[in-house]
């Protein structure tokens, strides 16, 4: 997930190594080992200078719009809503979390479960991981504003879709009451944290590939809430027109709130406790 300047190559690269010899027969790396490589990311990730920080956050915002500009293609060509729709909808919908992810861009949900590892086993403070999520956190919404905002006019123009299929793509989102939003948003940042373990626990780019569109697929698939890659969607039906500003706050608060209990209890929690008390 870091830039490739020769400071920050050491993260990615501990990240996709080849195994220890010992470990090299198994089909996959053991979980002291993949805990091992995910406190090495994070804590390198949390002393990185604020502007490679703020500037590759910003970078991830735009990238991941892909898959919502993408999926609201989809709706807008397929009027149905049937099995067909929605497995074609998730593939597409990853294609921007395979940009992000791939890329070493910083997404605020991965850092839910990266950045709080190396708190838990003493190597950084809470000051420092709450700078690296304002920072990441900031620079996403920033990024997700700047796509949408280009997007809309350009998809209209375009005759990608039409205002109704942004307001039919939002709809999922922000139709819902506050513990629905709530409960999904805590199974996507679930998801996202487990995205981050298993791309780190694959052998090979090919590997990391598949785990990304199955487990980000079945976000979009389910109609789970993710903060930044939702935002997007929703920030698009805002620029349309058709979803109030009010109702993207409100969206992006439970989101928000949601997906950072699901990253850091059920997933930095749950691993780093029963990874280090094995």
């Amino acid at each position: 997930m870091s830039e490739a300047t020769p400071a920050n190559e050491a993260p990615s690269a501990e990240r996709d190594e080849a195994s220890t010899p010992a470990e090299s027969d198994e089909a996959t790396k053991p979980a002291e080992t993949i805990l091992h490589q995910e406190i090495a990311v994070g804590s390198a990730q949390l002393e990185r200078p604020a502007r490679g920080l703020f500037l590759s956050a910003v970078s991830a915002g735009l990238d991941i719009g892909f898959g919502p500009l993408m999926v609201a293609t989809v709706m807008a060509m397929v009027p149905g809503a049937g099995l067909g729709t929605r497995l074609t909808i998730a593939l597409v919908y990853a294609i921007g979390f395979l940009i992000v992810i791939l890329g070493r861009s910083e997404l605020f949900t991965e850092h839910t479960t990266l950045a709080v590892l190396p708190l838990l086993d003493g190597r950084t403070t809470i000051r420092r991981v709450a700078r690296l999520w304002g920072l990441v956190y900031v620079g996403n919404l920033l990024g997700a504003v700047a796509f949408a905002a280009l997007a809309v006019p350009m998809g209209l123009g375009l005759g990608l879709f039409a205002e109704a299929d942004l307001l039919r793509m939002t709809a999922h989102l922000t139709d819902h009451g506050t513990a629905v939003i709530l409960g999904s948003a805590v199974a996507a940042g679930w998801l996202m944290g487990l995205v981050s373990w298993l791309v780190t626990a694959a052998r090979d780019t090919m590997g990391q590939v598949m785990i990304i569109l199955l487990v980000t697929g079945a976000i979009a698939f389910l109609g789970l809430h993710h903060s930044i890659a939702g935002s997007v969607e929703v920030l698009m039906g805002v620029v349309a027109g058709e979803v109030t500003v009010a109702s993207f706050g409100r969206f992006l608060a439970l989101a928000t709130v949601g997906n950072a209990i699901g990253g850091i209890v059920l997933v930095a929690g749950l691993k780093f406790g029963h990874v280090s008390q094995a």
